[in-house]
């Protein structure tokens, strides 16, 4: 029997950004394995295109009108979620509660419950040299909550040791914590010829993901460079050296990441990058800043940039797209580096954590009643 099957799990994502893959992709291999998913969205809810990645699954979606704790760092919503959860938790009697998000960890509960720590508003601020405002109150109450999450929940999860150090520094959690890196389907067979053009994704708003420095050191490269993802409100002459795509569907990405030869992620902040991880997967040849997240998972598999350096960046995707045996063996190491993640691996590592924290509760109520009876 698989070490995965007779579980019931309730599983929360929001559908913004790399978190929404994270979910459907574990929640459906899960499930594949006869675990019982449900998956819980907070914040806007998905678009069609997100939902179609649930349509060959067995998971069980549900949408709630839950406010994202970094949207409401004053916790307004905070009762109303508490009693939302409970609701939830009485009509689907997990034996597990998966989060991917802090506060709701807080909540009281009969299942055990694991914190994954995808990002947070502080290491984010922190990396992008953008924090004065984490002394505002209502950010200060974000960060208690953050912090009393993480020592509430029974286990925490972060998907690279970098982001786990990162995490363990600025709220020192109660429990040590593990690492469990993302994963996705490997292919089976490397991509096909490639075309002359470089990809990147993420939004243009978001400083962490740097998309500006890649927009001036894409001007005057001989190579076209698009970029997958909402646009910035008033992005000007920040897109000069780009072309943007707007937001794909995770499909459409996809398919774009194995026709683009290379693949660039200028990121000043990236717990783990799981866009990189699809194009190596995809077979692109990857230039990444040069931040410890990226050095950690695809050292000796990418090139590295300063991320606060665009004539380096330039430069770099220059010489790639001019030499095309070093684009090849590039392609070649990162493709086979994405391997070590696949989703496999990543599954079986939460099933084994979920049946050992299930198993510890077990226990602790058998030798209660035994000391009580």
């Amino acid at each position: 029997m698989s070490r995965r099957a007779n579980i019931r799990i309730l599983m929360t994502s929001d559908v913004i950004g790399g978190v929404w893959t994270y979910a459907t992709g574990l929640a459906s291999s899960l499930a594949a394995s006869g675990a019982d998913v449900h998956l819980i969205t907070m914040g806007p809810g998905p678009r069609p295109d997100q939902r179609e990645m649930l349509s060959a699954s067995a998971v069980h979606l549900t949408e709630t009108d839950l406010t994202l704790e970094w949207q409401d760092p004053e916790a307004a919503d905070l009762v109303h979620a508490r009693d939302v959860f409970a609701s939830l938790e009485k009509r689907i009697k997990p034996d597990i509660i998966h989060l991917n998000s802090y506060r709701e960890a807080t909540f009281d509960r009969h299942a055990p419950v694991v914190v994954v720590a995808h990002s947070c508003v502080n290491s984010w601020a922190m990396a992008c040299n953008d924090s004065s405002w984490l002394s505002e109150p209502r950010w200060q109450r974000y960060s208690e909550l953050v912090a009393a999450g993480l020592n509430r929940a029974d286990a925490w999860v972060a998907p690279s040791r970098t982001f786990h150090d990162v995490v363990s520094n600025l709220y020192h959690p109660r429990a040590p914590g593990m690492t469990i890196q993302n994963g996705v389907e490997p292919s089976l067979e490397r991509p096909g010829a490639k075309k002359s053009f470089i990809l990147a994704a993420g939004r243009m708003w978001d400083a962490a993901k740097n998309l500006a420095m890649l927009a001036e050191a894409g001007k005057d490269l001989d190579w076209p460079v698009f970029v997958a993802g909402t646009a910035a409100t008033s992005a000007g002459n920040l897109t000069s050296g780009i072309e943007l795509l707007g937001e794909l569907s995770h499909s459409e990405l996809r398919l774009r990441m194995q026709r683009a030869a290379i693949f660039v992620s200028p990121a000043q902040y990236e717990p783990f990058g799981l866009s990189v991880l699809e194009a190596a997967n995809s077979g692109c040849a990857l230039v990444l800043s040069d931040i410890p997240t990226f050095r950690e998972l695809w050292s000796g598999a990418a090139m590295f940039v300063p991320s606060g350096d665009p004539d380096r960046l330039r430069t770099a995707l220059g010489e790639l797209c001019a030499d095309s045996v070093k684009r090849a063996r590039l392609q070649l190491a990162a493709f086979k580096r994405a391997r070590r993640y696949s989703m496999t691996q990543m599954a079986d590592s939460y099933a084994k954590l979920y049946r050992s924290l299930i198993s510890s509760r077990c226990s602790r109520k058998h030798n209660a009643l035994e000391a009580h009876p």
